[in-house]
């Protein structure tokens, strides 16, 4: 996955746990269509974006309490900051101002992405897998 073509690739990105994959594919989705998105779609897709990530958050962090995954805490407060770094740029966008948010879909997210899956979601995932929870 590189800023300017972000994708699925199941065989890269597929962390073995059905309800997290799903939901990464989305978020790839959504965030690829965002890039290519006009200026008349761009924030209304980005609001949907900052919707989807919300409930992405919030079901691996019920995943995360049902198990007792011992990072939670430091997992949701990544979540934390991505949630509120989408707020002020959809906040910048309500003001008429694109610019940077778009630079931050392009580039940031994907690489905040990239870094959060590789680490902490895989993470997440070995110990579901442990716990048998969310696995086929």
């Amino acid at each position: 996955m590189s800023a300017e073509t972000i994708v699925w690739d199941a065989a890269r990105s597929a962390l073995g746990v059905p309800e997290m994959d799903v939901t990464h594919r989305e978020f790839v989705t959504q965030v690829a269509e965002l890039i290519a998105s006009d200026a008349a779609a761009f924030p209304a897709r980005f609001s949907a974006l900052v919707e989807h990530t919300r409930a992405h958050f919030a079901a691996e962090d019920a995943n995360m309490q049902a198990t007792h995954f011992p990072a939670r805490s430091e997992h949701n407060s990544e979540h934390r900051r991505v949630l509120e770094e989408m707020g002020a740029f959809q906040r910048a966008l309500q003001s008429g101002r694109s610019g940077l948010a778009r630079t931050y879909v392009r580039d940031g997210i994907p690489a905040w992405f990239r870094q959060h899956l590789a680490t902490m979601d895989s993470a997440l995932a070995a110990h579901l897998k442990k716990q048998g929870a969310g696995v086929d």
